[in-house]
């Protein structure tokens, strides 16, 4: 009878797909850790009722063209509502967010960059991820005007400054940090880039109102939470 009740438990469980474009460390490691490997873990060991959670990646334009149409069947991890023009927050329902990031430029560390400076970067290649907006920078890359030279990630546009074949490259903190941890070696100059602060949350539709009500509790409190932030530190 116990089996049989435990095997009954497991069928009623209902698996949440998690999707995510991301690629890119810490976020995302090869290994199968990272940032949204661990919060997927956290929210599975904190048992939300009936739901399980599993994390799916989906290109970013794809995921988009979902999002939008209505057609996800999930949530999706480390959105921001502006990114979706929801500003409002009346589109989708929205998370608290569970990490803060923010962009910064890296460049070598000879290199001649005035900060504010408009033009500063004019006629210089920028790293930028293919296939990615920015709309965070839109203002400061009108002011700069670089010419934006595309590659796969972050990783390799940082490879390509490494042996100078991009002149800046533009990217998340959290990235860079985790870069310079990995590799130390790499000896640039890094400036924080003036746009809003990027808050890594999570997108639900309104279909899936049963699990934002489990899932938001949770997120309000992942912050503070002395496991949550041991979690955070292997990738600072």
């Amino acid at each position: 009878m116990l089996c049989v009740g435990l095997l009954c438990g497991a069928v009623r469980a209902e698996v949440i797909p998690v999707y995510t474009s991301a690629q890119v460390a810490p976020l995302v490691l090869p290994d199968g850790t990272g940032v949204y490997p661990d919060m997927v873990a956290y929210l599975n060991r904190h048992k939300l009722g009936d739901f399980s959670f599993k994390l799916v990646y989906l290109p970013r334009k794809r995921l988009q063209m979902k999002v939008e149409s209505g057609a996800l069947e999930g949530i999706v991890i480390g959105m921001m509502p502006h990114w979706f023009d929801d500003a409002g927050q009346k589109k989708y329902l929205w998370t608290a967010p569970f990490a803060l990031d923010r962009y910064v430029v890296a460049l070598p560390a000879d290199s001649a960059y005035t900060p504010g400076a408009k033009g500063a970067l004019s006629g210089r290649t920028l790293g930028m991820v293919l296939g990615y907006s920015y709309p965070d920078l839109a203002d400061w890359l009108r002011q700069q005007r670089p010419i934006r030279a595309d590659a796969l990630s972050d990783e390799h546009n940082l490879e390509k400054l490494r042996f100078g074949r991009v002149d800046s490259v533009a990217l998340a903190e959290s990235v860079y940090r985790y870069h310079k941890k990995k590799h130390p070696s790499d000896n640039f100059r890094v400036y924080v880039l003036p746009s809003r602060q990027t808050e890594r949350r999570f997108l639900v539709p309104h279909e899936l109102q049963a699990v934002y009500d489990k899932l938001a509790p949770v997120l309000r409190k992942a912050r503070d939470d002395p496991e949550w932030q041991r979690l955070m530190l292997r990738y600072e």
